[in-house]
């Protein structure tokens, strides 16, 4: 499946603030399942911007605005074939070993109701069987309903919660994981839904689990199903933070408006 992608991300400040730094992780690098036909990623200036790769294999941009101003953009705009792996991740950069995404960190710490949760999951005959039931489990006991929570929700929270989004599912996944000491890390990307034009949905994450001797699988809790072409897999990390498009600081005081809009499409003629 060809797919297009358009995403434009509009800061604007109340009255002119210094300067912004931001890191944006937001484009994706080529596997099996995925291959980039066109891709470019434009700031507030002309000019392009250095990037890097950094420890989790991901292509960084660094965006800079070193001058008074009251607004500024971010956008994406790109084509890529996507085919379906039945959820294995094979041909992915992986500087780290996978034993790194044992390790916890304070959106995914596990508490005495998510290991109730991955003892539950424990339960199937084979490691394929025992994630394949973890994430039936999370899309079960957390409804997908924005607003309940926001990005420093914790997957304790959310489960306790038992609403939340697809964030949210991804690190309850990946908590559950790691209590049953099975490798797993945080995926940001975009799902297209089928939707004509912008669509609210297609930002999108999701986890995805190493299986000794078979390598990465990605599972989306939200959808209960691995990912399939309709996922584009952007970046990886220990839970968000690590992974999340645009992070960054500004100098300088006042109130901000953040409007983001997503347009995926098939492309035309294209299987």
């Amino acid at each position: 499946m060809q797919l297009s992608v358009r995403h434009l991300t509009t800061y604007r400040y109340a009255r002119p603030i210094a300067s912004v730094i931001q890191t944006l992780r937001l484009t994706p690098r080529a596997f099996d399942g995925l291959t980039v036909t066109r891709w470019r990623v434009r700031g507030a200036h002309a000019r392009g911007m250095p990037s890097y790769v950094d420890g989790f294999g991901n292509l960084v941009h660094l965006h800079t605005l070193n001058r008074p101003h009251q607004n500024s953009t971010i956008l994406v705009e790109g084509q890529v074939e996507t085919q379906d792996t039945d959820g294995a991740v094979r041909g992915t950069p992986e500087p780290l070993p996978p034993a790194f995404f044992l390790r916890s960190t304070p959106p995914t710490l596990a508490d005495a109701a998510i290991n109730q949760l991955a003892a539950e999951g424990a339960r199937g005959s084979s490691t394929h069987d025992r994630l394949h039931a973890l994430m039936h489990m999370v899309h079960q006991r957390v409804a997908y309903q924005r607003g309940t929570t926001d990005t420093t929700t914790t997957a304790a929270s959310a489960l306790a919660l038992g609403s939340g989004v697809c964030q949210d599912h991804a690190h309850l996944l990946i908590a559950a994981c790691r209590v049953l000491r099975i490798p797993a890390r945080y995926v940001a990307g975009y799902l297209w839904t089928g939707a004509e034009g912008e669509d609210p949905w297609a930002n999108h994450a999701w986890a995805e689990a190493y299986i000794e001797n078979d390598g990465w699988f990605g599972f989306d809790a939200a959808n209960a199903t691995p990912p399939t072409e309709r996922h584009i897999r952007v970046s990886v990390g220990l839970d968000y933070w690590s992974a999340a498009p645009v992070r960054g600081v500004r100098r300088g005081k006042a109130e901000e408006t953040l409007s983001v809009t997503v347009e995926l499409a098939a492309v035309q003629g294209a299987q």
